[in-house]
Formats: C-alpha cells, structure tokens, sequence
C-alpha cells in the first residue's frame, strides 16, 4: 500500500476516534467504578463481553476464572495479532477506606483495547489474518498471563501489542513510546529452623533471630558482575512468640529486582547461597521458595518499528520517544518469554499521570484515551501488512 493510501486510513482511524472520545471516556468511567481485585473480576468481564458482543465481535469467557477473549478473522489469510488488557483493580486504602482501587490505569488499558478493537471492526470489516483482543485477569498477583498460556490462548499468536499509562516523569503528556522496558522482579521467602531454649540460657538454643539477621547482612553484601540496575533487600521478618523463649521459627521475604532476565538468574542465585551459608555457620537451616515473579521485557525491534510507523503515522515525529526503562514489573513480559515465537511489545502513552502508579488519588487526562487507542489500531493495520511498504 503506497503512503498515500496509508496515510488516508490512518486519517480514518484519526477521525473515528475523535467521533467515539466521548464514549470512551464514558466506559473508563464504567469500568473504574466497578473496580474489582484479581480473580474477582466477575463484573468487569460481563461488561466487556457485552461491549465486544455489541460491536459484533464473537467472544468468550471462562468457567473457572474470569477473563473475555474477542477474535475474528481467519489465521488461513495472514498472522494472528493479539491485544492485550489487563482488568484486575488493586486492594488499597482510600481515604481510610479499603476497597479495590484502579489506580494502575488497568481501566484506561481495557478502554484502550476495546476501541482499538471496534475501530479495526469497523473499519476493516473481515482482515487478512485473525485480530483477537485479551482481557487478561490477575495481572498484579502476577499469575494472569501464565493462566492464559498454560490455557493455550496465546500458542497460535503471531504478535502481541499491550499499553501501559505512564508517569509524567517517564513519558511526558502527549507523548508516545513504541516499549517499555520494565525489570525483573521476584520474591523469595525464607523458613528458618532453629531450637527453642529459655532465654536465660541462649546457648542451649539455636536462635533463628541470629541467623535471619546474618541472612540479612548477607543479602546486603551480594554483588553480581552486571552492567544494569539490580537491588536485593530483605523486607519483611517475623520470628518469636514470647520474649523470654529462644525462638525456633522464623520466616522472611527478599525483594529481588534486576533490570535483565539474565541479571536475575545471577542474582537469585548469589542471593540463595549467601542466606544458605549465613543460615548454616548460625547453625540453624532454612528453606527459600520463590513465591512471586515477574520477567522483565524482552525489547523486540519489529515490533518497536511497526508501533513508531503507527505513532508518527498518526501524530508525527515529536509525539514518538525512547521507551522508559523501568523497575517496576509487568506480567505481560512472560507472554514472550514462555512463547518466544510471539513477537511483543507494550506501549507506553503519556497522559499527564500523576503523581505516580499505585498511588490512592492516581488521575492522567481522559483524552490521550483516544491517542493510545488509535496507536493500537494502527499498529495492527502495519502488522497485518499495510505499512510493509510504506514505512
């Protein structure tokens, strides 16, 4: 397709935005107010299977979790390119009250893919390949996308395309990024065994304080020969019923962060043998299990190519910018990491977001819902094949 005629659909896209911004920011408005927490979210996945069954795309849900899959098309004429959302809200306290809260934009993200989605249905009617749309659950227990791949939902996906809301200070208002390269997070917890004894004769005792605390010294000397950002700090300790018993139970959690996948397997690593060897010249032994993860981004240049031929496409040069690099974690990375064949990328839109991510009162500006919609549809148009020639 020459560039004009790209230029022209992209114009298109442009418009109908325009013509439904309005409607967009009334089902954010919808969705926020039914915040749910991960694998409660029986009522944010019938809102979205009405919308997609309204815009006449077929879709489906599941009868053990929560979650709705839109597809259409046919993989026989071309690729299958996913959309993916996520919908789970936090549990936090606001204004003293302890509700579920989206405050990670998880709202704007559904939005976002459900207008991308019915432009692309409008506007393209029947495309050479499948589109299908994810609104994936759990995404901040970390456990949603791996719900999905191990379900097979993403095992016949060619390419997959996520967005984020960002902080104004990673992506300034209006601006537009084609990644983000979130880091590396994990969790391990530790099980300490020592030996009760009274207190007033600690030598008959192994006390499970003394060796969580030479756990922590040791996990404050790790050190790994890495050129990125990585951090390693214990965050929570319990131990002791009473204080006048030695006490023969303990337990504490590391916070693990690497910016690199590979980073992480060193870290984990170093991390694990400095608390076994501080646990045992302590004399008491402990068991490390892994209770939370979350890879970091695998950049994909293809992908990054076909998002910024969609951004200046639609908004020009000055709107495109670097991708963020960022510690926090997001569970749309293990799509690429356990299925390597998909090529993906998550889009990060400045909407104005402050003051941070998490925060109770987190607010960005409505109308960049429009912009972060329209990047999503243009980017499957370019991968569906009509930017191949006009980039």
């Amino acid at each position: 397709m020459d560039k004009g005629v790209a230029a022209a659909v992209l114009e298109k896209i442009r418009d109908w935005m325009q013509a439904h911004s309005d409607e967009m920011k009334g089902t954010w408005q919808d969705l926020h107010e039914i915040a749910e927490v991960a694998w409660q979210e029986a009522k944010t996945t019938a809102y979205l299977a009405y919308q997609l069954k309204k815009a006449d795309i077929p879709c489906r849900t599941f009868t053990d979790m929560t979650g709705v899959i839109g597809e259409w098309g046919d993989p026989r004429l071309g690729p299958t390119i996913a959309l993916r959302a996520d919908i789970d809200a936090l549990l936090q306290s606001v204004d003293g009250v302890t509700r579920a809260n989206h405050s990670c934009g998880h709202d704007a993200h559904s939005t976002m893919a459900l207008y991308a989605a019915r432009c692309l249905r409008e506007l393209v009617g029947t495309p050479q390949g499948r589109i299908r749309v994810i609104f994936q659950p759990a995404e901040e227990t970390g456990q949603g996308a791996k719900a999905l791949i191990d379900r097979g939902i993403v095992d016949d996906v060619d390419y997959m395309l996520g967005i984020h809301v960002r902080p104004e200070f990673e992506v300034g208002a209006g601006r537009i990024a084609p990644g983000i390269y979130h880091g590396s997070t994990m969790h391990l917890v530790g099980a300490v065994t020592g030996v009760q004894a009274h207190a007033s004769r600690p030598q008959l005792g192994i006390n499970v304080i003394d060796a969580i605390a030479a756990a922590v010294t040791a996990v404050n000397a790790v050190r790994i020969p890495a050129d990125v950002s990585y951090s390693a700090k214990v965050t929570q300790v319990r131990a002791g019923e009473s204080s006048n018993i030695i006490p023969d139970l303990g337990t504490f959690t590391i916070d693990l962060r690497a910016q690199t996948n590979e980073a992480m397997d060193m870290l984990r690593r170093e991390v694990i043998r400095a608390v076994e060897e501080a646990v045992r010249r302590n004399g008491a032994s402990v068991q490390l299990e892994v209770t939370g993860m979350l890879c970091a981004a695998v950049p994909n240049e293809k992908m990054e190519e076909a998002v910024s031929w969609a951004i200046r496409g639609l908004f020009g040069e000055e709107t495109l910018c670097r991708p963020p690099v960022t510690p926090g974690g997001e569970d749309f990375h293990f799509y690429a990491v356990e299925r390597p064949h998909i090529a993906a990328t998550m889009v990060g839109l400045g909407c104005g977001l402050k003051p941070g991510l998490h925060h109770p009162h987190m607010s960005f500006d409505l109308d960049y819902l429009a912009n972060g919609a329209a990047v999503m549809a243009a980017t499957v148009l370019y991968l569906l094949g009509m930017g191949a020639d006009s980039n």
